[in-house]
Parts: structure tokens; sequence; C-alpha cells
């Protein structure tokens, strides 16, 4: 992952919760799909965080399973320093300061996570990263993708852009932050929805889907 994503989001660490509201129009509907589709019969799942930032999914997770083990990953140590403080109360979670993409995980994992992270990725990796996820997952594992997308055309991508803009300068954001977020997102590597399926059945994943989308947002699922 390119150095300077690291760079940025360490910059924005302390005040990324209170923005990410307000730079995804679509968040309550957003997050309550992904954690929806986090389902497991089991009362203690293992779950991999990838590119976690302050644990704000992490957290969802751990409210509806309470004795879950989770595993948080993440570039940025002062984005897991928020995990911590987030996740304080939980003696079963385990934080890994890193880059995923080329992180040797070991052992196995029940689901699979990630929010608003894989998007940075140059798109080899992310082929090569859900060729990763698949092999981590134990049979019937579930992987959950919440993240960003490029449109099918340019039109729709500069559609998706313009309704985003539109929607963060009408929120409470200060001009520095909005130019934070502008400048963040020159760095985004977005794949379109049709690709990402197709990369994930390339992966060998049974089941896969894109199960939400709002403009540019969408959440995927994929079933090993």
């Amino acid at each position: 992952m390119k150095a300077s994503v690291k760079y940025l989001f360490d910059k924005v660490a302390q005040d990324y919760d209170q923005q990410r509201r307000a730079l995804i129009p679509c968040f309550d509907e957003f997050y309550c799909m992904a954690l929806d589709l986090i389902d497991s019969s089991l009362e203690a799942p293992r779950i991999l965080d990838l590119g976690a930032g302050t644990g704000l999914l992490s957290g969802m997770v751990l409210h509806k399973y309470p004795h879950a083990r989770l595993t948080l990953i993440d570039i940025s140590e002062q984005m897991l320093e928020g995990a911590r403080q987030r996740l304080a109360a939980s003696n079963q979670v385990q934080y890994e300061v890193g880059d995923y993409a080329k992180h040797r995980f070991s052992g196995s994992y029940d689901i699979i996570i990630s929010s608003l992270s894989i998007h940075h990725l140059e798109h080899a990796d992310k082929k090569s990263l859900f060729s990763t996820i698949h092999k981590l997952l134990e049979p019937g594992g579930i992987f959950v993708n919440a993240d960003q997308v490029q449109g099918r055309t340019a039109e729709t991508d500069g559609y998706y852009r313009r309704r985003w803009l539109d929607a963060i300068q009408e929120s409470t954001l200060s001009k520095e932050s909005i130019s934070a977020a502008i400048e963040r997102r020159k760095l985004d590597i977005n794949a379109t929805q049709d690709e990402q399926l197709q990369w994930l059945e390339e992966a060998g994943f049974q089941q896969v889907d894109c199960m939400y989308k709002y403009l540019d947002f969408a959440v995927f699922y994929a079933k090993k």
C-alpha cells in the first residue's frame, strides 16, 4: 500500500470517526448491511479485520458477537491506537501494525471483513488479496467487504463524484476537513463492481454478490 496513504490517514486519525459519517452519505445503510452480512452460527467466531483503522466496524461486530476473537490489522499505528481505545474493554482483540497486502498470516478465520480500505490497492494486489482471503477462511467462511467502486462509465463515475462533493459541502465538516478528504480520495484506485465480483469468483469463492450499492459505495459478500 502506498506510503502516502499511511501518511494521510495518520494525519486524520484523531478526527476520523467524527468525519466518517459526514463523508459517507449512506453511512447507516452501508454499515448496517455489512453488519447484517457478518453472520455466524459460532458463539466465538475468529474474525480478521483488514485495514481496521479505528475499529469502527470491529466495534459493531463485538456488539453482535461479544465473544468473538478479533484480529485487527492496519498500516497506520495512529489509527490502530484509536481502535485500542474503542475496544479497550475486550481482552479478545489482537492488533497488528502492517500492510495486509504483504502480511504473512498464520492460522485461519471464520470471517474476514474490511471497510473502505481495499480500494487503495492496485488492481493486481486486490486480486492477489482475494486469493489470500479465500485461503485463510475455513470451509464455509465468509468475506464481507464494504468499500468503494468505480462507475462502469466515465459519465457515471463523474456523477458519483459530483453527488459526493455536493453531500460533503452541505455537511458540517470544516473547509479544512473537506479539502483533506478530497486530497485523500485522489489516492483511490477503485475497481468496478463487475471486476471485483469476477476476481472473487476467480479466487475460488462459491457464492459472490454485491448486496448493497449507493453511488460508489458498495458492500460485497463472498462465501467459501
